[in-house]
């Protein structure tokens, strides 16, 4: 039987992991989220699940999957980070607001002999939105923890989100789509 460990404190990865039906512990290892500046698009986020991966573990036990993720919110060429004050949100709201950007997120996937890391990318298009509607947003939500200061599956989303090509929970998170067909490929091996 298949034992995984889940690599991410997100509450997010977490249920869309629960909802897809599989049993799991949690274990986390915090530290700091750099990447070299020379890295694009997938490239960050394939690099940060890898190296999240390595800091929770170096080796694993045997019938064991570890699972960690990365996601980040790509516009015109650059990474809309995760907001560190109110005033760092409304801009970052307000510059998806009207435009199309891509969430991008990258799943490593570690066994006892073998690390791989899989992504998805998700196009996203917002509505123009109001300086009032995003900081009601921001007072009524929680944007600080989430790339590109939103979540789709919270109030703004609702109103602001005109189109969507790609995996939905991609863009909360974790793509369940490609992480149930890695762990059914990886329990039919039986690694």
């Amino acid at each position: 039987m298949m034992h995984i460990i889940l690599g991410s404190a997100s509450p997010r990865r977490k249920a869309l992991l629960e909802a897809l039906g599989y049993s799991f512990e949690v274990q986390t290892q915090d530290g700091p989220e750099d990447y070299p500046t020379e890295l694009k698009g997938s490239e960050i986020t394939d690099f940060l699940a890898q190296t999240k991966a390595s800091r929770i573990m170096t080796d694993v036990p045997p019938n064991t999957v570890l699972l960690t993720a990365d996601t980040i919110v790509w516009m015109e060429n650059r990474v809309l980070e995760k907001p560190r004050s109110s005033g760092e949100a409304r801009r970052t709201l307000l510059e998806l607001s009207g435009k199309t950007h891509e969430v991008i997120t990258s799943v490593c996937f570690r066994t006892s002999s073998q690390t791989w890391v899989s992504h998805a990318i998700t196009e996203v298009e917002f509505a123009a939105l109001s300086q009032e509607e995003c900081d009601y947003y921001i007072e009524a939500g929680n944007p600080m923890d989430k790339a590109g200061a939103y979540g789709i599956q919270e109030w703004i989303g609702m109103i602001g989100v005109v189109s969507i090509k790609g995996s939905y929970t991609n863009v909360m998170g974790l793509p369940t789509h490609l992480v149930y067909r890695t762990l059914k490929e990886l329990a039919t091996a039986g690694f």
